[in-house]
């Protein structure tokens, strides 16, 4: 079960992180790291539902829906790192 309550020890520190990771890269590099880092995550996490539950509620929010079952908890929702003006 894919957990959406605030989870994440030093979350702070980790956005920081993630921020200082993305720094001096163009947005298609950016882009490309992401898509990485979520594979690796994947991975690491490893049970299909768990991972098909959180593409189904981070597209659902992404396109401005709730879950599809209204008793689910909100999902943590990430903010797109900001890129410098090319």
């Amino acid at each position: 079960m894919l957990i959406t309550h605030p989870h994440l020890q030093a979350s702070d520190d980790f956005y920081e992180a993630l921020l200082t990771a993305h720094e001096g890269l163009s947005t298609e590099e950016s882009h490309a790291m992401n898509a990485r880092l979520v594979l690796l995550l994947a991975n690491h996490i490893g049970d299909q539902d768990t991972l098909t539950e959180a593409l189904s509620l981070a597209r659902g929010r992404a396109q401005g829906r709730t879950a599809q079952t209204p008793a689910a908890p909100a999902a943590i929702a990430p903010v797109a790192p900001v890129h410098a003006a090319a």
